[in-house]
């Protein structure tokens, strides 16, 4: 850790990765001020030394810095845009950190909106999950000019295990969505495998082990793999969540005019377990997609 960030930061949405980011910048002693419609997840961060503000025209209005990880990127500027939004109400020179995982057309508007305004813009997607966010170990992606990135590093690593600095403002939104795109594809594929194995009375307890032995291998299948085979669907990362950073994915792949046969199918398979009443599940909850077209789980056996 170098220099300390002594700014005034505030904070919008405390889910799974929010909250872990706002614990780690307390630990360091910066100043947050947080709003997140869970009143539960608000008293939380109260605990640990954030104040809390109803308002949050009021918050962005007040602070340095305004950091925002929510749902979607329609969410955020439902939020931020429009002339009651909380953009209008930012100071000249702070600096709105956008973490959401959104899409290229939302960094191009939201840059577009704080640069009329002269407030900065600063996307940082994030990667890892909320138990790395927990521990102060994410890694940030960020988008921008050297000098924004220089002012936010002491910040960054308060919760950050690895800074990746990858280009222009438009890039890490785009290398996160790739990442996300090739992680929720993998989860998806093993768990057509597990199921399909289970259909056909394979022995579970060495699936994983089989495929991690060579080239199948994966973090996600690392992390997530055996949970999923004890019946674990915590919500680590939503299922929901995964079907609409693919949707943003291949309507991004469209754009481009490349083909998107694979993407679009990976999101009608989440979709269609979102349908089925999974999506506030974690995202290996798919299975039970393919699962309830055999009538069959695929699961370890109970430990003797």
């Amino acid at each position: 850790m170098g220099t300390k960030f002594s700014a005034r930061v505030g904070y919008i949405g405390l889910g799974g990765m929010g909250r872990g980011l706002v614990k780690n910048m307390l630990k360091h002693g910066i100043d947050v001020t947080v709003n997140d419609l869970n009143q539960q997840a608000v008293s939380n961060v109260i605990e640990l030394g954030a104040k809390s503000e109803s308002d949050i025209l009021a918050i962005a209005g007040d602070v340095d810095v305004l950091g925002i990880c929510i749902t979607t990127a329609e969410a955020v500027q439902s939020l931020m845009l429009g002339e009651d939004g909380a953009l209008s109400m930012m100071k000249s020179g702070a600096v709105l950190l956008d973490n959401t995982t959104t899409s290229p057309e939302h960094v191009e508007t939201m840059a577009s909106a704080c640069e009329r305004l002269g407030v900065r813009y600063c996307e940082a997607p994030m990667t890892r999950t909320p138990m790395h966010a927990d521990r102060g170990e994410v890694n940030i992606l960020f988008g921008g000019e050297e000098d924004l990135l220089a002012e936010l590093t002491p910040l960054f690593e308060t919760y950050a295990e690895n800074i990746f600095h990858v280009g222009p403002a438009g890039h890490a939104i785009r290398l996160k969505l790739i990442h996300n795109y090739i992680a929720f594809t993998n989860v998806l594929s093993w768990c057509e495998g597990f199921a399909l194995a289970a259909k056909d009375g394979l022995d579970m307890t060495k699936v994983i082990g089989i495929i991690s032995a060579a080239g199948g291998k994966s973090g996600m299948m690392d992390l997530y793999g055996e949970a999923t085979l004890n019946r674990d669907f915590a919500q680590h990362i939503s299922l929901d969540n995964a079907m609409k950073d693919v949707r943003y994915y291949a309507r991004w792949l469209e754009q481009a005019g490349l083909p998107g046969f694979v993407a679009d199918s990976v999101h009608q398979m989440y979709a269609l377990a979102s349908n089925k009443g999974h999506g506030d599940e974690g995202c290996t909850a798919v299975i039970k997609a393919y699962e309830e077209l055999t009538g069959i789980e695929a699961r370890l056996p109970p430990k003797s």
